[in-house]
């Protein structure tokens, strides 16, 4: 009668990690892209109505300072969340902090393409565009409008937080909402701007992020794959 020698069970091979990318995170994050881009589409014909609409309701109301504030400062909201994501995630979730490690990759290179596509398009901010008063002063000629890249940042952040904490999207999508809508309503920007601005911001990081997930989990299937000389030593292979 013969037998089989197993390797010990601390020598067998663990098998790979599955990605932790929830699917109902991606549709979300698809649909957010579609329903954004279709509203930018929608906006710019009337963008000039629209941004006298929205920033002059603003301008000389009681919500004038609160939406100066958000529009110039909120973006430190949303980095403040994402801060206590890393410090959580690095003391009690490895995983989760690849993948968020990942996701920052995503908006940096999210903010390199916002700032590449307006010099491209160069259109000029509505406040330079509109002879209008606005919460905000208007931002220095050259400093172009589409996209917001203020909106494209907390799109980016807001989709960093979902990918590694879908449970956060109350909090996160308020926030990178608000943001956006604060930029139109302080006056430097139209609506088709943060809209597109927010759908860049989510698409581009969403796809940096789990193109850099999967390299890294590619990369440690094939080290884990290969058996140490101290395996193959014990097990006589």
């Amino acid at each position: 009668m013969t037998t089989t020698r197993h390797a010990p069970a601390a020598n067998r091979l663990a098998p790979p990690a599955r990605s932790r990318v929830p699917h109902a995170t991606l549709a979300t994050v698809l649909t957010a892209f579609l329903g954004l881009s279709a509203l930018s589409l929608a906006a710019w014909p009337a963008r000039a109505g629209l941004f006298e609409s929205v920033a002059g309701g603003t301008t000389g109301s009681p919500l004038a300072g609160f939406a100066g504030l958000v529009a110039d400062k909120g973006l430190l909201g949303l980095v403040a969340v994402v801060a206590v994501l890393v410090l959580f995630t690095w003391l009690r979730d490895r995983p989760g902090f690849g993948l968020l490690a990942a996701a920052g990759a995503g908006t940096v290179a999210a903010y390199a393409t916002s700032e590449v596509v307006k010099l491209v398009v160069t259109e000029e901010r509505p406040c330079r565009a509109i002879d209008f008063a606005t919460v905000l002063a208007c931002p220095a000629p050259g400093d172009w409008s589409w996209p917001s890249n203020h909106s494209t940042i907390a799109g980016a952040l807001a989709v960093a937080c979902l990918l590694v904490v879908p449970r956060l999207w109350p909090v996160v999508v308020p926030m990178a909402l608000a943001v956006a809508g604060a930029r139109v309503a302080a006056g430097v920007h139209y609506v088709h701007d943060v809209a597109s601005g927010l759908a860049l911001g989510a698409a581009v990081t969403c796809l940096v992020a789990l193109a850099a997930h999967a390299g890294v989990q590619r990369f440690t299937r094939r080290s884990t794959s290969r058996r140490s000389p101290a395996a193959r030593r014990t097990t006589g292979r």
